[in-house]
Parts: C-alpha cells; sequence; structure tokens
C-alpha cells in the first residue's frame, strides 16, 4: 500500500463537482455530438479515439463479470470509500478500466463510490500520481469516505499490460502499432487482471 498523508487529497466542495459515471458518459457523447473530446488537446485523431473508447466502455458495461471473490471483499469492507478517478475520454486505458472500477462500486454495497474528474481540468491533483514522470491515466485514487484522506492508488493499467507497454517502446514500435497491442492485450485478458489487482487492493484497506 502506498504512503498515506493525514491531509485530505481534495474538498468537500472540490469533490462535489465530481462527474458521477453516467454523467461522465453523458459529457463525453456531448462533446462527440461537437466533434471534439474531452480537455484542451483537440485533434481528429484523439476523436476518432473517443469514438471508439465510447464502443469499448459500452462493451464492457454490459459484459464486465466480476469476480465472486472480488464482490465478496467489496460487500465486506468494514468501512465506506471514495473511488477517486482522475480520466479523459481520450483515454484508451480509462476506457478499459473505468466500466470495471463502475460495476464494482454498484456491487459494493454501498460501501464504494466512484467520482470522475477530468485529468486536465484538475492537473495539481494529475501531478500528484505521476507514472515514470507522465500523467498517465486512468489514476484511481482511494479516499476514506469520512476524511477524504488518500488510502491508496491505483493505474493507470495492470502490471502485466505496464510491462508490455514499456518492452514494446523500448522496442522501438511505433505508437499506433503499439496502442493495438496493448488493446489487444486487454481484449484477450477479459479485465481479469485488473480485476485480480483490484482484489488485492481491496485487501489491503480496513
Amino acid at each position: 500500500m502506498s504512503p498515506t498523508s493525514s491531509a485530505p487529497v481534495i474538498s468537500p466542495e472540490r469533490l462535489a463537482t465530481a462527474y458521477s459515471y453516467a454523467s461522465y458518459r453523458q459529457l463525453i457523447d456531448e462533446a462527440l455530438a461537437q466533434g471534439r473530446t474531452t480537455g484542451p488537446e483537440q485533434s481528429a485523431e484523439l476523436t476518432d479515439y473517443t469514438v471508439l473508447n465510447v464502443q469499448r466502455m459500452s462493451r464492457l458495461d454490459k459484459t464486465v463479470k466480476l469476480l465472486p471473490e472480488l464482490v465478496a471483499a467489496a460487500t465486506g469492507l468494514r468501512q465506506n470509500y471514495i473511488w477517486l478517478i482522475i480520466t479523459e475520454g481520450w483515454c484508451g486505458d480509462a476506457a478499459q478500466q473505468v466500466p470495471v472500477f463502475e460495476a464494482l462500486a454498484q456491487a459494493s454495497a454501498g460501501h464504494l463510490r466512484t467520482a470522475y474528474l477530468l485529468r486536465d481540468d484538475n492537473l495539481d491533483l494529475a501531478d500528484r500520481y505521476h507514472t515514470n514522470g507522465s500523467r498517465s491515466i486512468p489514476k484511481l485514487v482511494v479516499l476514506r469516505a469520512d476524511t477524504l484522506t488518500e488510502v491508496t492508488h491505483w493505474g493507470p493499467r495492470p502490471a502485466e499490460a505496464q510491462a508490455l507497454i514499456i518492452k514494446l517502446k523500448a522496442e522501438g514500435m511505433a505508437h499506433d502499432d503499439f496502442i493495438r497491442e496493448l488493446h489487444a492485450w486487454y481484449a484477450h485478458d477479459r479485465t481479469q487482471a485488473t480485476q485480480h489487482e483490484l482484489l488485492a487492493l481491496l485487501q489491503q484497506l480496513d
């Protein structure tokens, strides 16, 4: 488990501005209807990624099957937590993860509540959770519901997928090619690695 601080990660007022999953999805849909994506950086490529990501999220919303032991760990928690999720509509890794986060929260008997923030609207938070010096997303920050202090964090992808990306980049694979390889890995894995890592995370909570 990562080091924790006694200071709240986010104020209640700021947390209240976070999106629910439904409103996050609606935000992305509304952006696409305008031919754009979320965040200040705009390009045809990012918009195309976002179209694919909506398809990925919609598919996972319908097909993800949570491990029984993962559901048991969530419903058996003794305290309540906020799952603060830093994300963007154009991020392919986020599209592969957030439906799993949401499904688990919905199955947690109220112990887990998700709150979604856009990375580029919250760079101060994103900069607290760099991966190898970059603002990689999604980032799941687990907060105590009563104090909003951090318990642990996770992301941007399962360890096996992260190792694959590092390997392919070291080999000099072109960006579009390693992105295809990554999503092929996700398709083959069927959220199992994410779920097992989330199970390990839950088993560390009170």
